[in-house]
């Protein structure tokens, strides 16, 4: 690594380099997350979009007192080298390492933790009028991709923004959208003299003039907005109260830094408009920047190996299959996702049925009840949404389809622990938070081909059911292709023992069967969280000394309280003990070891059997 990258341990570091120095930053930075990211994983095209902006932020502005909210966070890895973790990222996603996110307890620098989309602009204003209420004359800066702009809740901040009128900046990074023409010498040159505060000051101090005139000024402020219409793409940003500057070159990094030191000086909410290429800079990220999103570790000459098939099908892999078989079979069958086709699996069903397949952008809310209304008019929507994201739309879930009890089948993904991605991906609380609602029905598979018959048997209900599966690959079972509906409400015994009963939910099902082996136990597939087949608890709890529920779930609430919940209301007293995740939230590391932590693996469930036995 050559020393200018070297020599950068903070900001201030940063900002003591010449401008003419910073091209030769910015190639050393991006050759860095190459090589970094080819080690550990984790997103790369995104990050490798904003090197130049990143470092253009760091150094015209103040930073850590000038805040840097950065939406969604996959593309902060630039941010976090030139803050001082730079060697960090040798640890990046893993165990005791940094966070492929920013995180407030990581840097002072990480001034709002993220994961999740359109919370930037909401975050930003806020310390805006924090700081105006301190008397404090440092900036807040948003940072959001033009996908996250597609979420509801940036345009409720934008709107509350403009009237509000604090120092805010909101930077949309447009890499991906194609929102404006391309960028170019003029557009680049309009955008500095916009920024500039001359024009600033013309515009403000022409209203404050024109006040007493109004038939004027409203004729002033059309032609201006005409004349701005033809060059720029910002009347909408305009009419929310915010002065639009942009589109300019986000790679261009002397263009960056005039902009954006004009910026600073300016009073109010400023909009400027980047437009950044993902994966910029590395050849195979350039070609195909959505496989190059989220990567695994991979050699960074050759690039990402072809993936050798794996006669394991991942859950999501299950159903994208389900799916399209469905989807051939009843022409009612209508396919959503909030902005995850290629991660929940509709691809091919995109494809194959492109008029019943809507990605509705990242707006879980909409998502929920623009099926709703689709169920309303005799359609059959199937939601693919990742656990962690469905509770963005939960009043949604309980007014606009549980209430009416509409056929709204949720395809479920992510439930459980989700690994590197950390407490933020992490479905750590949708059987807790799904079972309490009335009408649901609320499965969980212990394999592959459960997964299949599930979805099929939710399918097949007119009222609101919800399939919930983890991140990854099953036990192996082997897919039946026939679809045959389950009973619901209604698990079966997979092993018989003495003394104890484990009743396993979802994920757990094989650690338990494991457990069971070694205490010589009883092992229930539960199969549905709601309706609970009580009659199988009753019968465990009379026949046992102890009742034991496992699921990757927290525990409040969960699977194993709806069990407590059955065993009081018929009376019966048999000892309880509930396994699942802890009342904390868990960062990111290796699947397999942070279940084990959790004492959910068959190691885990035997120990904790054998201390309660011993009590």
């Amino acid at each position: 690594m050559s020393t200018l990258l070297n020599s950068i341990n903070d900001p201030e570091d940063l900002r003591k380099l010449d401008r003419a120095q910073l091209p030769q930053l910015a190639e050393e930075l991006r050759a860095f997350l190459v090589e970094s990211v080819s080690k550990t994983g984790g997103h790369l095209s995104s990050n490798l979009g904003t090197v130049e902006l990143t470092i253009a932020l760091h150094y015209i502005f103040n930073t850590p007192d000038d805040k840097l909210v950065w939406d969604v966070g996959h593309q902060t890895y630039a941010h976090k080298i030139l803050t001082g973790r730079r060697e960090a990222m040798s640890r990046l996603r893993m165990a005791g390492g940094i966070a492929g996110f920013p995180k407030r307890e990581e840097s002072p620098y990480d001034t709002f933790g993220t994961g999740h989309s359109s919370t930037s602009i909401s975050a930003a204003l806020g310390m805006a009028v924090a700081a105006r209420l301190a008397g404090k004359d440092n900036r807040s800066v948003a940072i959001i991709g033009d996908g996250a702009m597609t979420g509801g809740m940036a345009f409720e901040a934008l709107n509350n923004a403009g009237a509000i009128d604090a120092n805010l900046l909101v930077i949309l990074n447009d890499n991906d959208m194609s929102i404006s023409r391309p960028v170019g010498a003029l557009n680049n040159y309009l955008a500095k003299l916009m920024s500039g505060r001359f024009y600033a000051a013309m515009r403000r101090g022409s209203e404050k003039m024109l006040k007493g005139m109004p038939p004027v000024l409203e004729f002033a402020k059309r032609a201006e907005e005409h004349v701005k219409g033809m060059v720029t793409p910002g009347t909408l940003f305009e009419e929310f109260g915010f002065n639009y500057i942009g589109p300019i070159d986000g790679h261009d990094i002397n263009v960056l830094l005039d902009t954006l030191s004009n910026i600073r000086q300016l009073e109010g909410p400023q909009f400027l408009h980047v437009v950044t290429q993902k994966g910029k800079g590395y050849a195979h990220a350039e070609e195909d920047c959505t496989l190059y999103h989220g990567v695994s570790k991979f050699d960074p000459v050759n690039g990402i190996a072809q993936q050798q098939p794996n006669n394991k099908p991942t859950y999501t892999e299950v159903f994208g299959d389900w799916l399209c078989d469905m989807g051939a079979q009843d022409e009612k069958l209508v396919g959503i996702t909030p902005a995850m086709c290629e991660g929940s699996g509709m691809v091919e069903f995109a494809e194959k049925f492109p008029e019943r397949y809507f990605d509705v952008g990242i707006a879980e809310q909409h998502a929920l009840t623009f099926a709703a209304g689709l169920a309303c008019d005799g359609y059959k929507p199937v939601i693919a949404i990742y656990s962690t994201f469905l509770q963005r739309a939960y009043d949604q879930l309980i007014h606009d389809i549980a209430i009416q009890n509409l056929p709204v089948v949720l395809a479920i993904d992510r439930g459980g622990l989700v690994g590197a991605d950390g407490a933020t991906h992490a479905g750590s609380f949708d059987l807790s938070y799904l079972r309490c609602i009335p009408n649901m029905t609320v499965m969980a598979p212990a394999d592959e081909n459960e997964c299949r018959q599930m979805l099929y048997t939710a399918f097949q209900l007119n009222t609101p059911s919800a399939v919930r599966y983890p991140r990854g690959r099953g036990p192996g079972v082997a897919v039946d292709q026939t679809m045959q509906a389950l009973p619901v409400g209604k698990a079966e015994l997979r092993r018989s023992g003495k003394r104890v009963a484990i009743l396993a939910f979802g994920s757990m099902l094989a650690p338990a069967l494991a457990a069971g082996e070694k205490l010589d136990a009883t092992v229930a597939n539960m199969r549905f969280v709601k309706p609970l087949d009580a009659e199988l608890v009753m019968q465990l709890a009379r026949e046992h000394e102890l009742l034991v529920t496992v699921e990757e779930n927290v525990v409040q609430g969960g699977a194993g309280s709806a069990v407590a919940e059955c065993l009081h209301q018929q009376g019966l007293a048999v000892p309880l003990l509930q396994l699942g995740l802890p009342d904390s939230f868990i960062e990111q590391g290796e699947h397999m070891q942070m279940l084990a932590d959790c004492g959910l693996d068959a190691d885990g469930i035997v120990a904790a059997i054998r201390n309660r036995l011993a009590e």
